[in-house]
């Protein structure tokens, strides 16, 4: 394989490093050696950023031996070791340590690249209250007298809270430093520092543990890297600290746009280094996309900051991600997670509907039902809402529309669910309209012969859409829509009176994945009744098709979707990368190959293992090149005028008055052309 391709750094990732040496207090060459030692451990896992703890040169907890002479010069002595030995490793080191600056002292963090100081961070914010008293021994950032400082023969090193560390060779690399009770203010120095490029923030910290303290820290660091929507390295203090009157517990945290990425093992007595690979290229796109982040006074406040290159370069060859990626980006594996997903999902299906109907002053609803995913999950949501609203489900009119390739299971099941439902259940058989219908075009299946073409499919689903909307006309009912949202993605629906037009498609944002495990929490609970589960399961068992071109001997379909336009699982993974992020081609078949290639890695949602697929790269590559085919050539037209639906979560909606709105005749040549990155082979 290109291992340029296998590279996370060739996908916009960045792997960083959070490290908890352990510590002497008031002995800075050992705790320099033991940083080091995790240094190394960080360079050789391909790291280009390690963040070490608030003061952990000197260690934090030295009180009054930080006036100490001997202390402020070893402390030196120990930071000129750390640059001699870090001068061939390509990684970016943060730490912390006191500094003398004229007739103070100061509390610190110097970023190291390559045996060179490049900049020197000042904490701005130093906590005087209950346990702490920084200010006995620290000025804070705004008394600094000079902005930089010549330093271990180092000639104007760049000092202050106003310095963003630019890299030369990673695209979108921008590092500022706060140091811990920074981050605890009501408005942390990274908040300015965001708004003016930041996109990786460090904090070296020595918050110390008591009962709930960690649970509130793991707070902070997620909040703050979703309001700046940055990744946020904390790093916090861990053994040996002095336990006089404290307690440390060696937290360390990294966060990611409000997902915590990776953290240490608390209380323990050995050191850690924690590794996360970061997605710059989701951050980037993410403050793109929300002009609220960057909008108003706050990027032309009264902050300024000053630029500091960083000679940093990308390592190369074959390097995998140690993030998980989820295989189901729109299904948590998270049992319990799942759970209320699937509750707040069905809820805002049905006060949407709810809301609809009470608008319209209309109490009665027309739904086509075939025994498949979509019509199900529609008809539940329909049956819920009459609850909801003390209304009779028979208001529900629910009709079984046979065709030419209807199977025998497939209509079995949509009566037995009307029937358990207590909907008000016929069925019309379509055929003998449909047939009329083709001996006025003429065509040749009228005649005898078994042309099964598009003509002859969409007779089929423009007759069943046709007559939901006559009767809701003769019944003062409003039609509901079953289409779900990767079938409109794909293009795969029938335009004009076909099956993405409604009055109402309660389905509009689900993509296929996720309406599986909806109808399957139904069948689980007894939201529904008992006689409901085993029709649910029956149908979640079904192959999925549309049913409009017989089998072998005329009965039955001879179709599967999921050969004509990929795997859902699949599809619906590219799905939500494009339209969310909107990440090239290449990027989703990387975190595709780092999800599927192996199915006994990872996390499954409840997948029974002989049902848990894996695919090859050229595999993904085949099934992407259908979906950008399909999604950003030939479909957009069948989006433009989609009917009203609920939006149900952020992976985005293909509503035109919603998330995504694009021109209906646009080329998909940039994504085609990007598809060309993706080797052919995992080899």
């Amino acid at each position: 394989m290109n291992t340029e391709f296998s590279n996370l750094y060739s996908h916009g990732f960045v792997r960083v490093a959070a490290c908890i040496p352990v510590v002497r207090v008031g002995d800075p060459v050992f705790n320099a050696e033991k940083s080091l030692e995790l240094l190394g451990k960080a360079h050789g896992q391909k790291a280009v950023l390690a963040v070490f703890p608030e003061l952990g040169i000197s260690a934090y907890s030295c009180d009054d031996l930080f006036f100490q002479d001997a202390l402020q010069n070893t402390t030196l002595g120990a930071l000129g070791r750390i640059l001699d030995s870090s001068a061939e490793m390509s990684i970016a080191a943060v730490v912390g340590l006191p500094l003398k600056i004229r007739d103070a002292l100061f509390n610190c963090a110097a970023v190291l690249f390559r045996g060179k100081i490049l900049g020197v961070a000042v904490k701005s914010f130093l906590p005087n209250y209950r346990e702490f008293h920084e200010m006995r021994h620290f000025k804070p950032s705004s008394d600094l007298p000079v902005d930089s400082l010549d330093i271990l023969g180092q000639k104007d090193i760049p000092v202050g809270a106003d310095l963003i560390f630019e890299a030369d060779g990673i695209q979108d690399f921008r590092l500022f430093c706060e140091i811990c009770e920074d981050l605890w203010t009501p408005v942390p120095p990274s908040c300015h520092a965001a708004l003016h490029g930041a996109s990786v923030i460090a904090n070296p910290s020595a918050s110390n543990v008591t009962i709930g303290k960690a649970d509130y820290r793991r707070s902070l660091v997620s909040n703050q890297s979703a309001r700046c929507i940055a990744a946020y390295v904390y790093a916090g203090a861990g053994p040996g600290e002095s336990t006089t009157d404290l307690a440390w517990d060696g937290h360390a945290l990294v966060g990611e746009n409000g997902e915590i990425q990776a953290e240490s093992e608390r209380f323990s007595r050995n050191s850690q280094v924690i590794l996360a690979d970061v997605d710059l290229g989701r951050l980037v796109k993410d403050r793109m996309t929300l002009t609220t982040f960057s909008g108003g006074s706050g990027r032309n406040g009264k902050c300024s900051f000053r630029r500091v290159r960083i000679p940093l370069e990308a390592p190369r060859g074959r390097i995998p991600l140690l993030r998980s990626v989820p295989r189901f980006p729109y299904v948590p594996s998270d049992p319990a997670v799942r759970e209320e997903r699937c509750r707040e999902i069905f809820n805002i299906q049905v006060h949407g509907l709810a809301k609809r109907m009470e608008s319209t002053d209309i109490s009665s609803l027309v739904i086509g039902v075939s025994g498949g995913l979509d019509s199900t999950h529609a008809l539940l949501v329909c049956a819920r809402t009459m609850d909801l609203l003390g209304l009779p489900r028979t208001n529900i009119k629910a009709y079984s529309l046979p065709g030419f390739a209807t199977s025998g299971r497939t209509a079995s099941n949509a009566k037995k669910l009307m029937d358990e439902l207590g909907v008000s259940g016929a069925e019309i058989d379509i055929r003998p309209g449909c047939m009329q219908m083709l001996k006025d075009m003429g065509h040749p299946f009228a005649g005898g012969s078994p042309v099964y073409d598009v003509a002859f499919e969409n007779v089929q689903a423009g007759q069943r859409t046709s007559l939901l909307f006559r009767i809701a006309g003769a019944e003062k009912a409003m039609v509901m829509g079953t289409g779900d949202l990767s079938e409109l993605a794909l293009g795969w629906c029938t335009y004009g009176v076909g099956d993405h037009m409604s009055h109402y498609n309660v389905n509009a944002s689900l993509p296929k994945t996720l309406i599986q495990y909806l109808v399957r929490w139904a069948a689980s609970g007894d939201l529904f009744g008992p006689g409901v589960s085993p029709v649910l399961h029956d149908i979640l068992g079904t192959e999925i098709s549309p049913e409009l071109v017989p089998g072998s001997g005329g009965e039955g379909p001879s179709q599967s979707t999921e050969a004509a336009v990929g795997p859902y699982e699949l599809q619906d993974f590219t799905l939500f990368y494009a339209l969310r992020y909107g990440y090239l081609p290449s990027k989703i078949a990387f975190l595709a190959w780092s999800a599927w290639r192996d199915r006994e890695a990872g996390e499954w949602p409840d997948i029974p293992p002989e049902k848990r697929r894996e695919y090859t790269l050229q595999e993904i590559k085949h099934w992407l090149s259908v979906f950008v085919h399909r999604f950003f050539k030939i479909s957009q037209y069948k989006r433009s005028c989609v009917p009203n639906g609920p939006k149900v979560g952020t992976g985005g909606s293909l509503s035109p008055r919603g998330d995504y709105r694009a021109p209906s005749d646009g080329e998909s040549a940039p994504w085609e052309e990007d598809l060309r990155n993706i080797p052919a082979t995992d080899a």
